[in-house]
C-alpha cells in the first residue's frame, strides 16, 4: 500500500534524525532478585529527562554533572528511587533493585475520580490492563482483545458485516462509554471504530469501570466505561514495530516511535494497518464467514514542556476503513443494488483531543476533544449515510482543604447527527439534522476521615433541551481494613439519551422494518456495587490478588428492541415496567516466583426485563462467563507460553417464528488460544501460536445461521395481508432473510505468527 510505505519511510527518517548528547554517562542495571527487569522507566526527578532499560535490564543515561534522584518504575514492579552524584567522569555499574508485585495491584488509575491515585487508594473499583495483557493474545484491535476481560464481552451484532459492541455485566454496547486519555470521543455510531487502530506499543494501560459513571462522564456511561490511556513520550519506545499474519490471510502491522522537536516538545507517532482480503465460507451458506477489511489508522500525540511542569498535550488520529461482507460473488459494482447481496461500509474518522493546565496557582485543567465520523454504507439495497460530530470541552479545578479532596468541573458537549433515515427527517419529510448542546456542572468531594476510611460524594447536573434537567448523584465509601484488605461500596444513578440508528445495527440491515411506537424518553438507572480486594504475600515470593464484586442495576426506563412480537419488525418503545442486571464476579490474580502467572475470572449474572407483569431474560445475554490468562516464562531458553481463553453460558437468541428451526438458546461455548514467544535475541520477539483451538463456530448444532441466505431480497417469500411470511414449499419455516442470529465469531481455528522489534 503506497500510503503505508510512505508513512513508514517518513517515520524511520524522522526517528533517525533525533539524537541527544550530554556531558557525562550514567549506566547501570535494573534487577529483581538478581534477575534483569526489562523495559523499566528511569526518570530524573523534577525533569522530563529519562530513558528505559533494555531486555537485559541495562540502561544508559546522558546528563550533566550534579546531584540527582532517579525514579524507577516498571509494569509489574513496585516503584523505587535512588540518589546519585554525577561527576565529569562516567558513572557506571549502578545496581537498582525493584520488588515484584502482582499484575493490576498498585497501578496508578485516573478513570474513577478524574485524579491520578494508586488503584488501592481509589474509592471507585477500577480494573487495569497493561500492554503485557494485550500481548498474551495478539489481536488487530482492542475490541477483540477485550474478550479475555472478565465481565466484558465483545458482541458481534451481524453475521454479514461483523460490526459489534461491548457488553459489560450483561448490559449492551450503547451503555458503555469509550474514552481515549479520558476524553469521551467514542459513542454510539463509532464504538467499534474507536477501539480499532491504536498500536499496542502506544498504550500505557486500559482502565475499566463496571457500573454507572454518569456523575463524572455524563450520558452513555450507564453500564460502564473503558478508558484507553496512551503513553507519554518518556515511557514510549524510540521505535517499535509489531506485525503478524494468520492462516486465514489476515495481516496486521503496528509501527510507533517518538521524536524530539526542539527543546520543548516531544512527539509520539503510531501507525496501524490491517488487511483481510480472503473470501472464506466454511459453513457453506454462500456468505463470507468474516468480513473483508482494509483499515489504516495514524495516531500522533504531542507533549509540550512548560514551566513548573504544567500539562500541555495534543493528540490526533485519522482512521479509514473499507469493509464488506455478503454473498461470495459480490463485487463493488453490485454495491447498493438488489442483484447480489452485500453489506459495504466506508468509514472515515478524525479525532482531536488535548489537555492544558492553566497558568495559575490553582490546579485547573482544560480538556477538549472533537470527533468527526463519516459513514457511507449499504446493507443490500438499503443505503445508510451518516455523519456524527461530537465536540467536548471540560474545565476542572482540583484542590484540597483540610481532609477534603475536592474536584469541581464544568463541561460542554455538542452532538451533531445527520443521516438519510427517518431519524433526522422533519414532519414535512425534509432533512433536519439532530443538533444538541448539553452543558454540565459536577462536583465531587472525597473526605478522608483517617487512613482507613474515606467517603466520596458526587453530583452532576446536565441540561438537555429535549428532556430538561438531569441529576446524577454518586456515593463511594472505602474502608481500608488493613494494608492487604480493602472494602468498597459504590452507588449512583445513570442516564442515557437513545438514538436508535447510531446504536442498533439490526435497524439498518433492511431485513426488518423499524417501528418506534412513541417518543423515546431517556433511560434511567440506579446501581449499587460492593467490592472486596485482598492481597496475599507469601515468604517464597508468591503473590495473590483476590477481587470480588456484587452488582445490582435497576432501570426505571430502558429502550429494548422487541424482536419477538413481529418477525418483520423491530419495535422500540419506552419500557412499561423495569429491567434488572444483577450478579457477582471475581478475579484471582496469582504470580509465582518460578515464572508462572495465572489470572482467572468468573461472572454469574441475571439480566431480565419485566413489562406488563411478564418477566423474561434479556436477549443475547449469558448467565455465566469465565476468562483465564495463564503465562509461564522459561527463562533458561528465553521462551514464554501464554494460554488464554473464555467460556460463555447459554443466551437467548432472536428467532423469527415458532417454526424457526434454529436453537432458541446458544450452547455453552469457549474460545481458547495458545501462544509461544521467543525473546532470545536483543530487541526482537518472535511469537506464534493457534487461535480458537477448539475450532468453535456458532453454526455447530444449527441447520443455518443466516435465515433465507439463498434469497436475501425476499423475492420468493409470500406474505399474508398482515405482512407475515407464509409457509410454502420453497419456504417451509415461513422465514424472511435475517442475519441477526449471531452470538459468537464465525472464525474458526487458525495459526498465527508475528515479530516485534523495539529500540528504547
Amino acid at each position: 500500500m503506497p500510503l503505508l510505505k510512505t508513512i513508514t519511510v517518513v517515520l524511520f527518517s524522522i526517528l533517525s534524525m533525533s539524537s541527544f548528547a550530554q556531558q557525562s554517562k550514567v549506566s547501570g542495571t535494573i534487577l529483581e532478585k538478581n534477575k534483569p527487569v526489562p523495559f523499566a522507566n528511569i526518570l530524573i526527578s523534577g525533569t522530563t529527562v529519562g530513558t528505559s532499560s533494555n531486555e537485559n535490564g541495562e540502561f544508559t543515561l546522558n546528563i550533566k554533572p550534579g546531584s540527582y534522584t532517579l525514579k524507577i518504575s516498571a509494569v509489574g514492579y513496585n516503584s523505587s528511587s535512588k540518589s546519585i552524584v554525577v561527576t565529569e567522569s562516567n558513572t557506571s555499574n549502578l545496581i537498582i533493585n525493584l520488588s515484584a508485585k502482582s499484575e493490576e495491584l498498585e497501578e496508578m488509575v485516573v478513570t474513577g475520580t478524574l485524579k491520578a491515585v494508586s488503584r488501592s487508594e481509589s474509592p471507585v473499583p477500577v480494573e487495569v490492563y497493561s500492554p503485557t495483557f494485550l500481548k498474551q493474545n495478539p489481536t488487530s484491535n482492542i475490541f477483540e482483545a477485550l474478550q479475555n476481560v472478565n465481565g466484558v464481552r465483545p458482541q458481534i451484532n451481524c453475521n454479514v458485516c461483523n460490526t459489534g459492541d461491548i457488553h459489560i455485566n450483561g448490559l449492551e454496547g450503547p451503555y458503555t462509554l469509550v474514552l481515549i486519555d479520558g476524553m469521551p470521543i467514542v459513542s454510539g455510531l463509532s464504538t467499534v471504530y474507536g477501539l480499532s487502530g491504536i498500536p499496542n506499543s502506544l498504550i500505557e494501560q486500559i482502565e475499566i469501570i463496571k457500573g454507572p459513571a454518569s456523575s463524572l462522564y455524563g450520558s452513555e456511561a450507564v453500564g460502564g466505561l473503558i478508558n484507553i490511556i496512551t503513553k507519554n513520550t518518556l515511557q514510549a519506545p524510540t521505535f517499535s514495530i509489531d506485525g503478524f499474519a494468520t492462516g486465514w490471510g489476515e495481516y496486521n502491522l503496528d509501527a510507533g516511535g517518538k521524536i524530539s522537536v526542539g527543546k520543548k516538545a516531544d512527539v509520539l507517532l503510531g501507525v496501524n494497518y490491517f488487511n483481510f482480503n480472503n473470501t472464506i465460507d466454511n459453513n457453506d451458506d454462500n456468505f463470507t464467514d468474516l468480513t473483508l477489511q482494509d483499515r489504516i489508522s495514524v495516531f500522533q500525540k504531542w507533549n509540550f514542556q512548560r514551566n513548573e511542569n504544567r500539562i500541555f498535550s495534543l493528540a490526533g488520529r485519522f482512521f479509514y476503513e473499507d469493509r464488506w461482507g455478503g454473498e461470495l460473488q459480490w463485487t463493488p459494482e453490485y454495491r447498493g443494488g438488489n442483484e447480489i447481496y452485500g453489506e459495504s461500509i466506508y468509514t472515515t474518522r478524525y479525532e482531536l483531543l488535548g489537555k492544558y493546565q492553566l497558568p495559575v496557582k490553582e490546579k485547573m485543567i482544560l480538556s477538549f476533544s472533537y470527533t468527526d465520523h463519516d459513514q457511507n454504507s449499504v446493507y443490500g439495497d438499503t443505503e445508510y449515510l451518516a455523519k456524527q460530530r461530537i465536540g467536548f470541552s471540560q474545565l476542572t479545578w482540583d484542590f484540597t482543604k483540610n481532609n477534603h479532596d475536592i474536584l469541581i468541573g464544568s463541561a460542554l458537549r455538542y452532538n451533531y447527527y445527520d443521516d438519510n433515515t427517518t431519524a433526522t427527517a422533519n414532519d414535512d419529510g425534509g432533512n433536519d439534522p439532530d443538533k444538541v448542546v448539553i452543558p454540565s456542572l459536577f462536583v465531587q468531594d472525597e473526605i478522608s476521615f483517617n487512613d482507613k476510611h474515606s467517603l466520596l460524594l458526587g453530583m452532576r447536573y446536565d441540561y438537555d433541551n429535549r428532556h430538561g434537567s438531569i441529576y446524577t448523584p454518586r456515593l463511594a465509601y472505602r474502608w481500608k481494613i488493613n494494608d492487604n484488605d480493602i472494602l468498597r461500596l459504590n452507588a449512583g444513578t445513570g442516564f442515557r439519551v437513545v438514538n436508535i440508528f447510531t446504536e442498533e445495527h439490526a435497524a439498518l440491515t433492511g431485513a426488518r422494518d423499524v417501528l418506534i411506537e412513541e417518543e423515546l424518553d431517556p433511560e434511567q438507572s440506579f446501581n449499587i456495587n460492593l467490592n472486596y480486594l485482598k492481597k496475599i504475600y507469601s515468604d517464597n515470593g508468591t503473590y495473590v490478588n483476590l477481587d470480588f464484586s456484587a452488582f445490582y442495576t435497576y432501570f426505571s426506563n430502558a429502550i429494548i428492541p422487541d424482536y419477538d412480537t413481529d418477525p418483520n419488525l423491530i419495535i422500540y418503545d419506552n419500557l412499561d415496567g423495569h429491567a434488572v442486571s444483577q450478579g457477582i464476579s471475581g478475579n484471582i490474580d496469582m504470580v509465582f516466583n518460578n515464572g508462572l502467572k495465572i489470572l482467572l475470572g468468573a461472572t454469574l449474572q441475571d439480566v431480565t426485563n419485566t413489562e406488563d407483569g411478564v418477566k423474561e431474560k434479556q436477549i443475547l445475554t449469558e448467565n455465566f462467563s469465565g476468562t483465564w490468562n495463564v503465562s509461564y516464562d522459561i527463562k533458561s531458553i528465553n521462551l514464554s507460553i501464554d494460554y488464554t481463553g473464555n467460556i460463555y453460558g447459554p443466551m437467548r437468541l432472536p428467532l423469527l417464528s415458532d417454526l424457526d428451526p434454529r436453537s432458541e438458546y446458544s450452547p455453552t461455548w469457549s474460545i481458547q488460544n495458545i501462544q509461544f514467544t521467543y525473546k532470545g535475541i536483543d530487541r526482537f520477539e518472535f511469537y506464534g501460536g493457534v487461535k480458537n483451538l477448539l475450532n468453535w463456530t456458532p453454526n455447530k448444532g444449527n441447520p443455518f445461521l443466516i435465515a433465507r441466505a439463498d434469497d436475501p431480497f425476499d423475492e420468493n417469500v409470500d406474505f399474508d395481508d398482515n405482512g407475515n411470511a407464509l409457509v410454502t414449499d420453497d419456504n417451509p419455516y415461513g422465514l424472511t432473510f435475517d442475519p441477526t442470529y449471531v452470538y459468537a465469531p464465525n472464525q474458526g481455528i487458525r495459526a498465527f505468527a508475528g515479530l516485534r522489534y523495539r529500540i528504547d
